[in-house]
């Protein structure tokens, strides 16, 4: 199981903006600190945290934070609807398109998918593969 995912930053202003647009959307709540921001799903009392964390940070090293070529970060949405006013929103928080929302031909007949760049250059995915939805064969 995978239990947290960091993406480097070197403007944490900037990445909450972009984060702040669609993660609360996904049920994540926000923690700021020193080391950055730290997104996680809620935890019922007394029971172990949902996973993964997705946490936005400066490097480590200071050295100016990258994105990796192949690396993407996938969130999953309720909907098809959902997918694309998340889609919508991170745009105008200053992300970038990469894909607009909709099917695409090598996936299943029910994957919706959306993909963008956050202000550092890291990719995102937001899908949703509802099956009460049409799909593109539907």
């Amino acid at each position: 199981m995978i239990a947290y995912i960091t993406v480097g930053a070197d403007n944490i202003s900037l990445a909450k903006r972009f984060y702040s647009a669609f993660l609360p959307a996904l049920n994540y709540g926000l923690k700021e600190g020193p080391e950055g921001l730290s997104y996680a799903l809620p935890a019922p009392t007394g029971q172990r945290p949902t996973l993964p964390d997705f946490y936005v940070k400066p490097t480590f090293n200071g050295q100016p934070a990258s994105a990796g070529n192949g690396v993407m970060v996938a969130f999953e949405a309720l909907n098809q609807s959902q997918v694309r006013a998340l889609h919508a929103a991170t745009l105008a928080a200053g992300g970038t398109d990469e894909g607009q929302p909709g099917f695409r031909p090598d996936y299943g007949a029910d994957f919706y998918v959306s993909y963008l760049r956050d202000p550092q250059g890291n990719k995102i995915a937001l899908f949703s593969c509802n099956p009460d939805e049409p799909g593109r064969d539907g």
